[in-house]
């Protein structure tokens, strides 16, 4: 398998995975702490938190583990690289997204695709987004350009956690999971309608966290840790 090709079965597999750990966590809170939001919350955050963590592990050597639109567009924005990468990536996160969320649904007997009724368009909702989003395009570039980038696994995972609790939105600051989730009607939902308005504030949390981290750290360091798609061999 060539290099571009592992790169992206690297992003569809990773991206899938993601979208299975947060809607199939979110739908085994929901089963076993039935009434109780909080707890049911707790253990969808450490499930992501720590099943993120493991999937960019695991694929950041094939793809960069960018498993995210967002981290895709702002690598290419900082990095300069081409932007076919894009052009190949976010197909593949969304597709991935998608794939997880009916994989989750059919694990927990539950239908293939039952879109999802959860109403997530309160303002306060997309201030939450933006936030997130920023948030995280800082943490991951702030390491990557300060040669730490072996740290973004552990750093992203627990970023993804905490912010569960610390925004109103439960942190989704990702495009392609914003979508994967559409397909399933429960803990972890969003309804279609919510979507747009969703995926608009994480667009604008993503230019937030660019200027953030083009202001606080203009010259990226050499990090032997980064893998391209170009660097990726067979």
């Amino acid at each position: 398998m060539n290099p571009s090709t592992r790169a992206l079965a690297g992003e569809f597999i990773g991206s899938a995975g993601l979208a299975v750990v947060v809607i199939g966590s979110g739908i085994a809170a929901q089963s076993l702490s039935p009434g109780d939001t909080g707890l049911q919350l707790l253990e969808n955050a450490l499930a992501t938190t720590f099943g993120l963590t493991v999937l960019i592990l695991v694929f950041a050597p094939v793809s960069g583990a960018h498993f995210n639109p967002v981290v895709t567009v702002v690598d290419i924005l900082l990095h300069r690289r081409s932007w076919a990468t894009a052009a190949s990536y976010l197909p593949a996160q969304i597709a991935g997204c998608i794939t997880g969320a009916v994989l989750a649904n059919l694990m927990f007997d539950a239908p293939a695709i039952a879109w999802s009724t959860t109403d997530r368009s309160a303002v306060n909702l997309l201030l939450s987004e933006v936030v997130a989003t920023a948030g995280l395009i800082t943490v991951i570039f702030a390491l990557v350009r300060t040669g730490r980038s072996a740290w973004a696994a552990p750093a992203v995972g627990a970023y993804i956690g905490g912010a569960y609790f610390f925004t109103s939105s439960t942190s989704f600051a990702n495009p392609a999971i914003t979508i994967g989730r559409m397909f399933s009607d429960t803990f972890a939902g969003i309804a279609p309608a919510s979507a747009p308005a969703f995926i608009g504030a994480q667009l604008v949390g993503a230019a937030v966290g660019l200027l953030v981290v083009r202001l606080l750290f203009p010259v990226a360091a050499p990090d032997p840790a980064v893998v391209t798609t170009a660097d990726a061999r067979s």
